[in-house]
């Protein structure tokens, strides 16, 4: 009778806790080597995925879309010589404006939020854009 002897793959050594061990390795190594808007940005991505929204980056344009993410700027900008009221979202992966027409302030609404809009996506000069989308205060980033 043949003596066979079965190998592991190369890299490993069959044992699946030191396996384990240097998957933990590599992802503290990727970790380390990532910039810290990196890892905020995965960080990002995940919370969105865990709220069941879609990632700005696959919104199109006329599509009506729940997405979530942080607040990184809100600013008062008049439009058409009315206030309106526009925050800078990003999930990670993009950015989407969203616009409040006629509106000065809403609580809540600030940089360092997190948040979850719906509402209908449009372009305008080239950036996504939302107006007056439903909104719900999520904690802070």
């Amino acid at each position: 009778m043949d003596d066979v002897s079965a190998t592991a793959a190369p890299g490993t050594d069959g044992n699946p806790e030191s396996d384990r061990e240097r998957g933990g390795l590599r992802g503290f190594l990727r970790r380390l080597a990532s910039s810290k808007a990196e890892l905020e940005a995965e960080d990002l991505q995940k919370s969105t995925d865990d709220e069941g929204a879609t990632p700005i980056v696959g919104c199109g344009e006329r599509n009506r879309t729940c997405v979530a993410g942080t607040l990184r700027t809100v600013t008062l900008r008049p439009r058409g010589g009315a206030p309106a009221l526009e925050a800078e979202l990003y999930d990670g992966t993009d950015v989407i404006n969203l616009v409040w027409l006629g509106r000065r302030k809403i609580a809540g609404i600030e940089p360092g939020r997190r948040l979850r809009a719906e509402g209908l996506v449009s372009m305008q000069d080239g950036r996504k854009v939302m107006f007056n989308p439903r909104y719900e205060l999520r904690g802070n980033a």
